[in-house]
C-alpha cells in the first residue's frame, strides 16, 4: 500500500503538495493543541484559517516556486499590514526553502532562502509572539536564521546527492555502452578474419574451376573420359563453392539482418516495378529505355538497380514537390543510368556525405565505372553513372 501511494504521488506531484499543505495545517493544529490554554490564539478558527493561508504557498512549490516564494512572503506581511498577531510560519518556510534549494541553483535558492528567512527575523524581533512573552528578541532571531540555515543545508546536500547519482547512472551507462561497443567490435574483427579465410577458400575453388575448364576445352575432342572426369571435378567443386559462399554471407550477415534467405536479386527487370513504386507513393517517374540490352552480368544488373533505387529514394525524401525522369541507355560496351528530379536540389549548406552515395561509389567503381552525383543548372538533382559491360563467356 506504501509503495502504490508513492508511486501514485510521483506521478501526480500537485497532488502530494495538496496533501502537505493540508499537513501543514494538521501540524500547527497539533502544536496549538500541545501549547496551554491560555496561549491559545483567539479565536480559535480564525488562528487555523491563517496557517490554511499560510501552507497554501506550499502546493505551488513545484510548478511555481517563485511564486510560491512570493506569495508565503505576502502572508508574512499581511498580518503586519492589518496590525494583528502574526501566526508563525516556520513550517512553510522550511518546506519552501529545502523545496529551492534542492531544485534551484545555488544563487536563486540563497536569494529565495535570504528573501524569506530575513524578514522572519526582523518580525520575530520587532513583534515576538505572544505565546514566548519571556524569551529575547536575540533568541527568537537566532533561533529563526538558524533554522533557515538548516533547511537551505539539507536542500543543498538532497541535489548534491541527486547529482552524484545521475553521474552515476550516467557513468555505468556509458560504460555499459562502450562495453557493447567493445564486444560488437570484437564479434566483428572476428567474422572479418573468418570472412577473409572464406575468401581465400572461395578464391581457389574457383581458380581450380577456371583451371579445369581451361583443360576441358583442351582435352575435350582428344580425350572425352579426362574431360568427363574433369567436368566432375568442376561439378563438385561449384557446389563446394556454394557452400562456401554461404557460409561466408552468413558470417557477413549482421545480428539485425533476417535469417539467410537467398532470394534472387533485383536486376534490370525490376526497375519498372520500382518506378511504378516510387510513383505511386507521391514521386512521378518517368523511365526511358534505349538500345538493346546486352547481356549483362548479376553484379552489374544489381548495380544499375541500385543507383536507380538510392537515386530516386533520395529524391522522394529530399525533392518535395517534383518529377523524376530515369534514363538507362544500352550502348556496345557500357550501360549507362541517369536519374534527374526537378525538385529544390541539395541544400545550399555542405553535408555529410549519406551513405546511399557512398554504397553508389563503391558499386561503380568496382566495375571501373564512373559516378557523377549534383545540383542541375536548371534546378533539381542528377545522377549519372556509366558503367562498362565485358561481354559474357558465349556470347561473342
Amino acid at each position: 500500500m506504501g509503495t502504490r501511494l508513492r508511486q501514485w504521488l510521483r506521478r501526480r506531484p500537485p497532488a502530494g503538495d495538496a496533501l502537505l499543505v493540508v499537513g501543514l495545517v494538521l501540524a500547527e493544529a497539533l502544536f496549538t493543541v500541545l501549547t496551554p490554554q491560555e496561549f491559545w490564539p483567539q479565536p480559535l478558527p480564525a488562528a487555523l484559517s491563517w496557517s490554511l493561508l499560510a501552507a497554501a504557498p506550499v502546493a505551488l512549490r513545484r510548478v511555481a516556486p517563485w511564486p510560491a516564494v512570493l506569495a508565503a512572503l505576502a502572508t508574512l506581511a499581511l498580518p503586519v499590514a492589518l496590525d494583528v498577531t502574526p501566526t508563525t510560519q516556520s513550517l512553510t518556510l522550511v518546506v519552501l526553502t529545502y523545496t529551492m534549494a534542492a531544485y534551484q541553483p545555488v544563487r536563486p535558492a540563497l536569494l529565495a532562502a535570504v528573501a524569506m528567512w530575513v524578514p522572519v527575523a526582523v518580525v520575530a524581533a520587532e513583534r515576538p509572539p505572544e505565546v514566548l512573552p519571556q524569551v529575547s528578541a536575540a533568541y527568537l532571531v537566532a533561533n529563526n536564521l538558524l533554522v533557515g540555515i538548516v533547511a537551505f543545508s539539507v536542500g543543498r546536500t538532497v541535489q548534491a546527492r541527486r547529482a552524484s547519482t545521475e553521474a552515476l547512472r550516467e557513468r555505468a551507462r556509458v560504460a555499459e555502452a562502450n562495453q557493447r561497443s567493445l564486444a560488437e567490435q570484437a564479434v566483428a574483427d572476428e567474422r572479418r578474419r573468418i570472412a577473409r579465410e572464406l575468401h581465400d577458400v572461395v578464391a581457389h575453388h574457383v581458380s581450380v574451376m577456371g583451371v579445369l575448364a581451361t583443360g576441358v576445352r583442351r582435352v575435350l575432342r582428344r580425350d572425352p573420359d579426362a574431360a568427363d572426369e574433369a567436368v566432375g571435378t568442376i561439378e563438385e567443386t561449384s557446389r563446394a563453392t556454394l557452400r562456401e559462399l554461404r557460409r561466408l554471407l552468413d558470417v557477413l550477415r549482421t545480428e539485425s539482418e533476417p535469417a539467410a534467405e537467398l532470394a534472387p536479386q533485383p536486376g534490370l527487370a525490376g526497375i519498372e516495378a520500382l518506378t511504378e513504386q516510387v510513383s505511386e507513393a507521391g514521386l512521378p517517374v518517368t523511365l526511358t529505355v534505349a538500345g538493346t540490352p546486352g547481356a549483362l552480368e548479376e553484379g552489374e544488373a544489381l548495380t544499375v538497380y541500385r543507383i536507380v533505387q538510392e537515386a530516386l529514394t533520395n529524391a522522394l525524401k529530399h525533392a518535395g514537390t517534383a518529377t523524376a525522369q530515369v534514363r538507362v541507355s544500352f550502348t556496345g560496351d557500357a550501360v549507362e543510368v541517369e536519374v534527374t528530379d526537378t525538385g529544390r536540389g541539395p541544400a545550399p549548406t555542405p553535408q555529410r556525405v549519406g551513405h546511399g552515395l557512398v554504397g553508389m561509389r563503391e558499386r561503380v567503381a568496382l566495375y571501373g565505372g564512373i559516378l557523377h552525383t549534383g545540383a542541375r543548372s536548371g534546378g533539381g538533382y542528377r545522377v549519372y553513372a556509366r558503367i562498362p559491360v565485358e561481354p559474357l563467356a558465349g556470347t561473342r
